[in-house]
């Protein structure tokens, strides 16, 4: 076997010390890798990064070699959580040797914040992150979950209920709150309420909508592809589904929840099919998605319509309050 080629450690530094400028050539890697395997245009997140680098408002960390940031990662905290939101390295023979430096730095840093027992992630650039060793190992929990995608010029047609189901309205601001009481009523035991606590309550809930609607972390909010079920008798929210654009020509479903008494009935499927066929009038290509893989019904939901797994990965997530 060849040996490997000589490379120097990285060094390790604050991201508040790190300009954009060094970390511009990162960026646009990490870019090009999020299109070429997701689709997806990364490029307003990285914009993103570097505002908020040149103002030194990120907290976080990067890998410096030859000048050169190799690595980077940054956090958040908020309600005695502590956020992840992002951790990419070039490919190179230490690459996890490299993430590993900057999980640990981040989680060090977390953890002596004060107030936070709980860290949550989901890197989607992560090697190996199913199989791998982890920091603070004893807190620790990963829940396997897919990447999805669907070819929308080959999914299923729209399928006929065979039942009366609730009327389906367009997305508006005014149902809000209602969608927020729905999501944490749809996710009450569910596997995805132990990856994100905001699931658990209507408070937290909020705080989710608020992100994938203002926020490009999930794409741009569409609300034209974005709908909501109404409950004949209460006429409040009982279904919906929430749509982004993620590149000019690729979609994503960021939400899909159906409260516990209209389940069975296929209104989850005639609300996914809507926002799928409101991506293809705009002129999208294809959409994703992504499940966790313990949810084998909305996973045989996706499968069915023409969803194909494109890659797997895993949400972190480490609970110090537990022990």
């Amino acid at each position: 076997m060849a040996a490997l080629p000589d490379i120097a450690p990285g060094t390790l530094v604050d991201l508040r010390s790190v300009s954009a400028a060094s970390l511009s050539k990162l960026l646009e890697e990490e870019a090009v890798v999020w299109r070429k395997e997701f689709s997806w245009d990364f490029r307003p997140s990285a914009d993103l990064v570097r505002k908020f680098v040149d103002m030194r408002a990120l907290t976080g960390c990067a890998v410096m070699r030859g000048g050169q940031a190799v690595g980077y990662s940054y956090y958040v905290c908020e309600d005695g959580k502590g956020l992840i939101g992002d951790l990419f390295v070039s490919p190179s023979p230490t690459q996890t040797q490299d993430e590993n430096l900057l999980l640990n730095a981040i989680l060090d840093a977390l953890w002596h914040t004060p107030g936070v027992d709980r860290v949550e992630t989901q890197l989607m650039m992560l090697r190996q992150p199913l199989a791998r060793p982890v920091p603070y190992a004893r807190w620790f929990s990963s829940h396997p979950r897919r990447f999805y995608e669907v070819d929308l010029s080959r999914m299923a047609p729209p399928r006929d209920p065979g039942r009366v189901v609730p009327p389906i309205i367009p997305w508006t601001e005014s149902r809000q709150e209602e969608a927020a009481e729905l999501i944490a009523q749809s996710y009450a035991g569910h596997i995805d309420s132990q990856i994100n606590d905001q699931y658990r309550s209507v408070a937290g809930a909020r705080r989710f909508l608020l992100n994938i609607i203002q926020y490009p972390g999930c794409g741009s909010f569409f609300a034209p592809a974005s709908f909501v079920a109404i409950d004949r008798y209460t006429q409040k929210a009982c279904g919906l589904c929430l749509s982004s654009l993620v590149s000019e020509r690729t979609g994503h479903i960021t939400q899909l929840g159906v409260a516990p008494e209209h389940r069975g009935k296929g209104l989850g499927r005639q609300l996914l099919q809507k926002s799928l066929q409101a991506l293809v009038a705009h002129g999208a290509l294809r959409a994703s998605l992504t499940v966790t893989s313990k949810n084998q019904e909305a996973i045989a939901l996706y499968e069915d319509i023409g969803f194909r797994n494109q890659r797997d990965f895993a949400a972190y997530v480490w609970q110090a309050s537990r022990l």
